[in-house]
This record gives C-alpha cells, sequence and structure tokens, in this order.
C-alpha cells in the first residue's frame, strides 16, 4: 500500500485526508503514518493490561471463577460482553459490504436480537440458572438424561466454532489488516492470536468480559466518529439516498442491470417472491431461526451465566438488545456511503476489474468500510478505526476460545475422565485454547482460497441450516413436559439432516451472477405448487390450463429425452412373437424406456372449469356429512 503521494483530490477535504475520484491509478492509502500506528499500538497495550489486571481477582484458580467468572459479573459488562462477541469483523465487514451491495433489508437480523435477547433473559436463563449447568449440551443432557444428546451438541457446537465463527472473524480481519498494512496474512493473525490467546489462557472468562467490556467502548466512539464523518462528507441522508441509487460503476455490461443499485435499496420488507430477501423468509430466520443463537448458544448464553444474578443478567439482555439497535447507523449506512462514494471499486461488478480491485472477481463491496476507514479519515483517526476492528477481531475470538474451551472440557473431557481433578480441568482448558489457535492459523489457507462474498453468505446458510433445528430443540425442551429424550434426539437429527440436504443444494446450485443463465434444475411436476399445469411452457401463462393439441404433440415427440435407434433386421419368427404378445413392430428400437411426455401429462390434469367446481362442491358436502355423524354418533 503506498501513501498520501497516491492521493487525488475530490471536493472538500477532511483534516489532511482528501476523498479521490475513482480512477485506475488510484491507490488506497495505508496505515502508513507514525501517529496511527502509536494508536494502535497504545490499543494493544491498554487490552494487555486490562486482561493482565482481571489476574488479580481472587478465588481465580477455580472451574467455576475460569469457566463463568465466578458469576459474579455485574450488568454492564455482561450486556458489552454480549455485543462485542456477536459484533465481530465480519459485521463490519460483511454487514457494511451487504449494505454497499443490496441496502439495508439485512439490519432486520440485528433490530430483532432485542426481542430474542428478551427471551433470553426472561424465559431461557431462570432455566438456565435453575439445572445449575456450565454448559447448554450439559442442560440437554439434565433435561433428557442419556449421554448421546448432550456429545451430539458439544461435537456439532464445536465443528460451527471452528468452521463459521474462526473462519469470518479471521477472513475478514486479515481483509482489513492486508488493506491498511500490507503485511503478510500469516504474521498478523499469527500475531493477533498470540495476543488473543494470552489473556484468555491466563484469566478465562472473566479477562474476556472485562477486555470485551473496553473493546465495546472502542467499537462504539470509533463507529460513530466514522458514521458523523461519512455523512458529513456524503451531504447527509437525502443526499445519500440519491447519490447511492446513483451509484453505478462505469465499467459493467451495457444494456443491462448489472450493478445498478436496487430499486428497494432502503427497504426492509420486500417483494415475498421475486426479491433478494423475500419479507417473509427475513423475518422468520431473523426471528425464530437466529432464536438458537441468542438463546442456546453456548458463545452467548455463557456471558449471561456469568452474571450475579437473574435481575443483572436481564439488565445485560437490554443493554445487548439496546446496542443491537445501532448497526444500521454505524455499519449498513457507512457502507452503502461507501458506494456513493466509490462506485468503480465498491460497486464493481466486471469480474476482471473487481479482480484488480480487490482480488476477488465476484464483487468487492466487501472492501467497502475499510476504504472509508483508509479513504475518509484523517492520521490519528485511522489508527483508532483500525483498533475497532481489531477489537471487533479480538472479542469474537476470545469469546470463541473461552466458550469451546468450555464445551471440550466440561462437556467431552470430563466424560472421558470421570475422576479428573479441578487442576487438570483448568489445564485441559487452556491448553485446548491453545489448540484452537494452531487450528485457527491452519485453517488461513483456506479462508485465502474462499470468494469473499460467497464465504459471507456460507456463514450465514451454515448458522441457519444447521442451527434452527437446536432452538427448536431447546423450546420445546423447556415448556414442553413431556417430551422425552428418544423424541428430542431424533428429532434434532432429523432437522440436520433435512437442514444438511438443503445446504447442499444450496452450494451445489449456486444462484447465477448478473447476466448469467441460470442453471440451477427446475422442479418442475415434483410439487403441487409446480405442476406442468401450473408452469408457463410454449406460451401458456402461469395458472392456465388447455387440453394437448396436435401441435403440441408434435413438438413433443421433436423434444422427447434424444433416443437413439438402432436398426433391427426381424425375422418371421420375430414378427410371429410381437404378433401374438401384442408387441407393435418398428424398425426401431429405443434405448431408454418410454417417457410419459410433458403433454400427455398435461392433457391428464386439465379440468373443465364447470366440473371442477362441481367435485369441489360435492367434497366439501361429503366432508360436511361426515363431520355431522361423527359428531352425531359420538
Amino acid at each position: 500500500m503506498s501513501g498520501s503521494s497516491d492521493r487525488v483530490t475530490m471536493g472538500g477535504t477532511s483534516g489532511d485526508v482528501t476523498t479521490p475520484p475513482e480512477t485506475s491509478f488510484h491507490v488506497t492509502p495505508g496505515l502508513d503514518h507514525a501517529a496511527d500506528i502509536a494508536v494502535v499500538v497504545i490499543y494493544f497495550v491498554i487490552v494487555l493490561a486490562v486482561g493482565l489486571w482481571s489476574l488479580c481477582r481472587p478465588d481465580r484458580g477455580s472451574v467455576k471463577s475460569y469457566f463463568l467468572a465466578g458469576r459474579s459479573m455485574s450488568w454492564w459488562p455482561v450486556g458489552a460482553s454480549l455485543f462485542s462477541s456477536n459484533i465481530g469483523s465480519e459485521h463490519f465487514v460483511g454487514l457494511a459490504g451487504t449494505g454497499a451491495a443490496a441496502g439495508i433489508a439485512m439490519v432486520l437480523y440485528e433490530w430483532n436480537s432485542m426481542i430474542l435477547v428478551i427471551l433470553l433473559g426472561w424465559l431461557f436463563l431462570p432455566v438456565y440458572m435453575s439445572a445449575g449447568v456450565y454448559t447448554l449440551p450439559e442442560f440437554m443432557g439434565k433435561r433428557f438424561g442419556g449421554t448421546r444428546i448432550r456429545v451430539y451438541l458439544s461435537v456439532l457446537s464445536l465443528v460451527l466454532y471452528i468452521v463459521t465463527k474462526l473462519a469470518v472473524s479471521i477472513y475478514a480481519g486479515a481483509l482489513f489488516i492486508k488493506l491498511a498494512l500490507a503485511w503478510d496474512m500469516y504474521i498478523s493473525i499469527a500475531g493477533l492470536l498470540a495476543i488473543t490467546a494470552i489473556y484468555t489462557v491466563l484469566g478465562g472468562l472473566a479477562a474476556v468480559i472485562y477486555t470485551d467490556t473496553f473493546q465495546t467502548a472502542v467499537m462504539t466512539v470509533g463507529a460513530i466518529i466514522l458514521s458523523v464523518m461519512s455523512f458529513d462528507r456524503v451531504g447527509g441522508y437525502d443526499a445519500l439516498k440519491s447519490k447511492y441509487m446513483d451509484a453505478i460503476p462505469a465499467d459493467r455490461p451495457a444494456n443491462t442491470s448489472c450493478g445498478v443499485p436496487r430499486d428497494d435499496a432502503f427497504h426492509i420488507f420486500r417483494d415475498p417472491v421475486n426479491s433478494d430477501n423475500p419479507w417473509p423468509g427475513l423475518v422468520l430466520q431473523s426471528s425464530l431461526g437466529c432464536m438458537w443463537y441468542w438463546c442456546c448458544d453456548q458463545v452467548i448464553v455463557q456471558r449471561s451465566l456469568a452474571a450475579k444474578n437473574l435481575s443483572h443478567a436481564k439488565a445485560g439482555s437490554i443493554m445487548a438488545g439496546y446496542l443491537k439497535l445501532t448497526p444500521l447507523f454505524f455499519m449498513v449506512f457507512p457502507g452503502m456511503i461507501a458506494r456513493a462514494l466509490f462506485p468503480d471499486s465498491v460497486g464493481c461488478v466486471d469480474p476482471e476489474a473487481c479482480e484488480r480491485i480487490c482480488e476477488n472477481a465476484v464483487g468487492c463491496s466487501n472492501i467497502a468500510y475499510p476504504k472509508l476507514v483508509l479513504e475518509l479519515l484523517p492520521v490519528g483517526l485511522r489508527g483508532l478505526l483500525m483498533a475497532v476492528m481489531l477489537s471487533a477481531i479480538m472479542s469474537s475470538l476470545t469469546s470463541i476460545f473461552n466458550s469451546s474451551s468450555t464445551l471440550f472440557t466440561m462437556d467431552l473431557w470430563h466424560r472421558i475422565r470421570k475422576k479428573a481433578t479441578e487442576r487438570e480441568l483448568l489445564i485441559v482448558g487452556r491448553i485446548f485454547v491453545l489448540l484452537l489457535c494452531v487450528v485457527s492459523i491452519l485453517w488461513i489457507p483456506l479462508v485465502k482460497s474462499s470468494q469473499g462474498g460467497q464465504l459471507f453468505n456460507y456463514i450465514q446458510a451454515v448458522q441457519g441450516y444447521l442451527g434452527t433445528p437446536v432452538g427448536a430443540l431447546f423450546i420445546f425442551g423447556i415448556l414442553w413436559k413431556r417430551m422425552n429424550e428418544r423424541g428430542a434426539f431424533f428429532g434434532i437429527l432429523m432437522g440436520h439432516v433435512c437442514g444438511v440436504i438443503r445446504m447442499a443444494l444450496d452450494f451445489a446450485y449456486p444462484g447465477p451472477g448478473c447476466q448469467e443463465e441460470d442453471t440451477r434444475p427446475v422442479l418442475r411436476g415434483m410439487t403441487w405448487w409446480t405442476r406442468v399445469d401450473k408452469v408457463s411452457d410454449t406460451g401458456i401463462q402461469d395458472g392456465e390450463t388447455r387440453p394437448m393439441t396436435s401441435k403440441d404433440s408434435k413438438l413433443e415427440m421433436k423434444v422427447i429425452e434424444g433416443t437413439e435407434t438402432d436398426e433391427i433386421q426381424e425375422g418371421k419368427c420375430h414378427r410371429c412373437f410381437d404378433f401374438v404378445c401384442g408387441i407393435p413392430t418398428s424398425q426401431s428400437k429405443s434405448r431408454e424406456r418410454p417417457e410419459i411426455t410433458e403433454a400427455q401429462r398435461r392433457e391428464f390434469l386439465y379440468e373443465k372449469p364447470g366440473w371442477s367446481v362441481f367435485l369441489n362442491i360435492n367434497a366439501a358436502i361429503g366432508m360436511t356429512v361426515m363431520a355431522f355423524l361423527t359428531g352425531f354418533y359420538h
């Protein structure tokens, strides 16, 4: 990355920084000023100081203290830790990138968190505390008995943490560090993990919560500063609305809609059928679908379990809920402003151009927030926002490390070593954190080879498909006393089978890019809604039906699945056999089994409107008579 020599003036200034026009020769300035680097160094020193300070608390050498912070936390560090554990670097990078690419719809996931954290405090936590558990798989083991549900959920959680949470945090953090410092990705992440692991290993959950509290303050202050300066630069909210809708990259396919912002970009509730985020699915997934994350996930719930009492836990939930209302203003809108200011880079759609800009042919919307930081802020503030991103990365990593260590030690190791001493459990918990650090570093090559936009979607898909059944299991387990272990285990197993199948289809048949042909298979005739008499074909509109004509038959014969024929010389005996058995005599034999053509299926499914109404009325009369007789002779 180069410094100020690459800057080109466009309009007003902000300190010593000017907003450059979108040109092929412009290079985003890096974090190369001594003041910026000093701010980052001071940030690291303070984080380490806070983490090491937490080591001075009494009773540090116990399992309860290490994994649940002694259950002595006040409401404000609990709320701050809930927020910072959720808001990672993937939010600053991914959520801002989503805003740049498609608008504000995804912010509903953030706002519905208010409902879910209240549900956590008022419904789930009283039961968890009453059960006296360290982990949520432990709760399910106590609730249903046996071991398989507890082991199943523990292993599932560890796999999800390593494959999703670590991956996305490392990717987003590495992207920002690369843009800002041009450092080698391995060295950057290894150093970050080393500093994170020091106070996580030594201090346990208390150190994590205290440093999360400090990092929440840093994130909030930095995000407010960038948001205010971004709105000032773009000219306010009204100017953002007009400039965003005009933010079309110059290098894009002609006579297409590629690169054109969505008309509904400033709307959350979009078309229920044809939009990118149909509102029924968005509402359901952001509420019921995310219940597992806020109410049943170890990383989140463990912070509330560390509270002094239920009142402090509830107050922490409310604080986190209020903080979750801010991402629209601190992340989504800044991402949209980045596109308005830098349409050719942030909004690029041409694969070759995107490859030059961000080394990702899919698109460069994920650079929206880092680019805004590095292009817009003056010296010193760039270092502060770099510290904000590092805060987001480290708070996510520490939460994952501590919660994963708790799951492994209390749910898996304790089962292997049932007579393990408290000292042994503490040692195993610390060693497992170090093991996760190694796994994180080994994961980096996969993250580097993944395409940014696809990776973020992948994370959401995995959590949606595999997490939703967990939420259903917990809510039934808490509210339905008659639910038994067998029903619980096979219920979640079937839920995950369906989720994995759906996820596999999603990844095997990804949606087409702009102006690309959609090659995904269509489920024609396989469901009630796509049966052939309801699917448009050869000029038939959706919902129309008509009987097959001779023209349809001729068209159908032309497209019957490419059967190949072989000329066969039939003898007298062969023809006699065909005659006796009623087999048509032909000089050609198809290699494929005879198919029921679509035209034949259409003809069968066609109903005359009058007869259809008559039959429906008689069916209703028949059911009414049946209901009357059943009630009469009850």
